[in-house]
């Protein structure tokens, strides 16, 4: 009998930033986005996966699809930490709270900009391209461009 492995989870595997087709591959060449603040270090990424093969630019222009995935990551955590500060501090018409949290999370955003680049870049990839359970089989995916 075939000894398989087991399926790696999904969430897992965007958070890992692991390839969509065999969730096994790393999707960038280096694993610490902090350590240069270039934008061509955040988002170095390989042609292919290194594990099956799936290329991950599908065509020409296919990452500024990643933008609008980024503003709603924005977006939901922006609002995940107004609540946060609602339910922990507060907001008050009396008093500049609320500016305080506006502060606070600006910066928060500008921090951890560059895993969010990542993150998006990896979500919006996400939609394309499904897990392969025969990807060392199959081939990977590809846009068809014929009309």
């Amino acid at each position: 009998m075939e000894n398989k492995r087991p399926k790696p989870g999904y969430l897992l595997s965007i958070l890992g930033m692991r390839c969509p087709r065999c969730r096994r591959g790393e999707m960038f060449t280096h694993k610490n986005p902090f350590k240069k603040i270039k934008l061509d270090y955040i988002l170095d990424m390989p042609e292919t996966c290194p594990e099956c093969g799936q290329k991950f630019d599908l065509e020409p222009g296919f990452w500024f699809g990643t933008g609008y995935v980024s503003y709603a990551l924005a977006v939901a955590l922006s609002v995940t930490t107004f609540v946060a500060w609602l339910v922990l501090v507060g907001v008050s018409t009396e008093d500049n709270r609320i500016f305080y949290w506006l502060g606070l999370n600006g910066i928060l955003l500008v921090v951890i900009q560059p895993w969010l680049m990542r993150l998006s870049r990896v979500i919006y990839l996400y939609f394309f391209v499904s897990y392969d359970e025969n990807y060392q089989q199959s081939k990977p995916f590809e846009f068809d461009h014929k009309l």
